[in-house]
């Protein structure tokens, strides 16, 4: 391995990589493209999200199980507490383990098309905290979790969300994810405040292309997560030009994973919107090949 490839303590770089299950023969097609394209890179995980209120349960299933009996990576699925009782998530548990997955995203989870504020499940889990230690109890899967470095849009306070992710921690999470953000200042003071609260589990930027920066702007009004003003004057006017958005997108994709690289960061879970080519491009950056499969 090259010494560009590791990191200042001598750790290898790593990335993973977050899917969305297809809705659509045509979606399924792109999702598996993108995977061969992505594999090679030999990234320490890859996990498939899972839809508000659990809509997409049963593909989120199926693309986790897919991964498992058809390629080489190492699969996660997301589980949230949201729509079911404990019963029932505990059996989605059990059959993820029984299929070889041994990895979850634990997550509390949005209501059905996101109406309203958070309501638990009568007989289901109350918090993440909660869910990761009934996942626990049924077997021994890596458990992963989120972080928000702007501050979750349910939390009173950054300190709140320290002291959340550090109950995680103590249930059993063993990786932090970060929700997307383009101020990097803030990733790298909550990796650092996270660190003085005794929060000891890899804390890892979340990465988000812009090419469809409409979309981004919904998601990050959604999540409270910031838009610098120099990001949406890039795409100002570029709504019906495409290639000017690609090569924008590329430029502030690789200017991030440099700059949180001189920060510190030597893991980067990349949203990819199950589209390869500007992960594989960040990837490169980062120093990493592609490794023949057999």
């Amino acid at each position: 391995m090259s010494l560009e490839t590791m990191n200042a303590d001598g750790t290898p770089i790593s990335v993973s990589f977050e899917f969305s299950p297809p809705k659509t023969d045509e979606a399924e097609a792109n999702l598996w493209a993108t995977i061969k394209r992505l594999e090679p890179l030999q990234p320490s995980f890859v996990s498939v999200t899972y839809g508000a209120g659990g809509s997409t349960r049963e593909r989120t299933h199926a693309t986790v199980k897919r991964i498992v009996e058809e390629t080489s990576l190492k699969p996660a699925a997301h589980l949230t507490c949201v729509g079911a009782s404990k019963a029932e998530i505990d059996a989605i548990v059990q059959g993820y383990w029984d299929a070889g997955i041994r990895h979850i995203v634990a997550l509390r989870g949005d209501m059905p098309n996101m109406d309203g504020p958070y309501r638990a499940h009568a007989e289901g889990y109350h918090s993440t905290p909660e869910l990761i230690a009934g996942i626990r109890r049924i077997a021994p899967f890596e458990v992963s979790v989120s972080f928000y470095p702007e501050r979750h849009p349910d939390s009173p306070s950054h300190g709140h969300d320290i002291e959340l992710l550090k109950k995680k921690m103590d249930a059993g999470a063993t990786r932090a994810l970060g929700q997307f953000c383009f101020d990097n200042d803030a990733t790298s003071r909550f990796r650092d405040d996270a660190a003085r609260a005794g929060i000891t589990i890899p804390v890892i930027p979340g990465i988000m292309p812009t090419t469809n920066f409409r979309g981004v702007e919904r998601m990050a009004a959604k999540t409270h997560a910031s838009i610098p003003a120099w990001l949406a004057r890039a795409y100002d006017g570029l709504d019906e030009d495409l290639e000017s958005r690609r090569i924008i997108a590329a430029a502030v994709l690789a200017d991030q994973v440099q700059q949180l690289r001189a920060r510190g960061f030597g893991q980067f879970h990349f949203y990819t919107l199950n589209q390869a080519n500007l992960s594989y491009a960040a990837c490169r950056l980062l120093g990493l090949r592609p490794k023949e499969l057999d």
